[in-house]
């Protein structure tokens, strides 16, 4: 297996004005530091409802002593206060989300208000204020789901696929990156298995023996982000080729010595997971590193504005993207190396 960076050319992003909805979260803290490692912004604005994060953040010399940082205090279910925080802006990247599956059954409207109708806000407001591009994150759950999460998410990805036909003329365009579990984010798996350890446990919980999850690393996430930004015309749902495995044979890479325990799949959960349904593949092309899910239409622009993307094949119309049946499985010596990398 090669573990790709996702690095191709990337936009000179120099100069520019950046905004990311959810800044203060595991993506948008490394986001961030990894933007003002690259390139010397005008701004860089972290826009997200949590003040004591937000301070924290300040408080980090990698962010708080750039001069071009800016605070935003504010709700993606709030859009004037998203139209204010985007006068000026270039580009956004939209990583607020209510992400926790039971959390979302449990509380229904919280997760509709915020991710789908904070998705609509966010096209809204970058339209409204002349933004050049918007690139929504989304989930491998979005992905024919079964739970709530995942039809929030489903619902963004189209929301932010229409955009670009809502925008028209105004030069405003939306498009989305969708990719698998972030190896060491708030929430993952692996500091769960490592605070176990940790704690003296004897053993380490396994919802299913069976089950096979995507795995990325969050400097692999940045960097695709980045390089999809470049690519972007409109429209699109970029889907990294990253490698998958059992859970299991992650367990194993983390603490080859401890025994499972079987807990179950919890109420939400899949076996397996999708990141292109066989749905979709009329409209994907695969690249070297990534698929790309072609918009069904695009009716903006003229078609002169149509840029093929080098190197581009058309998947079989049978094809589908799963955990289970990935050409990239990862064996336990390869999770070792992911987890070494990802620094988790």
């Amino acid at each position: 297996m090669t573990l790709r960076a996702f690095d191709s050319p990337m936009q000179d992003l120099n100069g520019a004005s950046v905004l990311v909805t959810g800044g203060t979260g595991s993506f948008g803290k490394a986001f961030i530091r990894s933007f003002l490692a690259r390139w010397k912004p005008a701004r860089l604005v972290v826009f997200s409802r949590d003040e004591l994060k937000q301070y924290e953040m300040q408080q980090d010399p990698l962010i708080g002593d750039h001069a071009c940082m800016r605070f935003f205090l504010g709700d993606v279910r709030d859009r004037d206060r998203l139209e204010s925080a985007m006068r000026g802006i270039d580009i956004v990247i939209h990583a607020a989300a209510l992400k926790q599956i039971l959390a979302a059954e449990y509380n229904p409207f919280e997760c509709i208000h915020t991710n789908v109708l904070g998705a609509e806000n966010v096209v809204q407001a970058a339209i409204r204020t002349g933004v050049k591009k918007v690139v929504a994150l989304s989930t491998d759950k979005a992905a024919s789901p079964i739970n709530l999460y995942g039809a929030s998410k489903l619902a963004s990805d189209k929301i932010f696929v229409a955009g670009n036909n809502m925008a028209g003329g105004m030069g405003t365009r939306f498009s989305v990156v969708r990719y698998g579990n972030v190896l060491g984010s708030r929430g993952s798996v692996v500091p769960l298995f490592r605070r176990l350890m940790a704690e003296g446990a004897l053993d380490l919980p396994i919802t299913d023996e069976r089950m096979t999850r995507f795995w990325i690393t969050l400097d692999q996430g940045i960097n695709f982000v980045l390089s999809s930004l470049a690519l972007m015309q409109g429209g699109e749902i970029f889907v990294p080729k990253i490698p998958s495995s059992t859970v299991t044979a992650l367990a194993l890479a983390v603490a080859p010595d401890m025994a499972h325990r079987m807990v179950g799949i919890r109420p939400g959960e899949k076996l397996h997971e999708e990141m292109i349904t066989e749905g979709d593949a009329r409209t994907t092309v695969a690249l070297e590193d990534r698929y790309v899910i072609q918009p069904a239409w695009q009716s903006w622009g003229d078609e002169s504005e149509t840029v093929e993307y080098e190197g581009n094949v058309p998947v079989p119309s049978d094809f589908s993207f799963t955990s289970h049946d990935n050409d990239d499985i990862a064996s336990v010596e390869v999770l070792r190396h992911l987890i070494e990398v990802a620094g988790v």
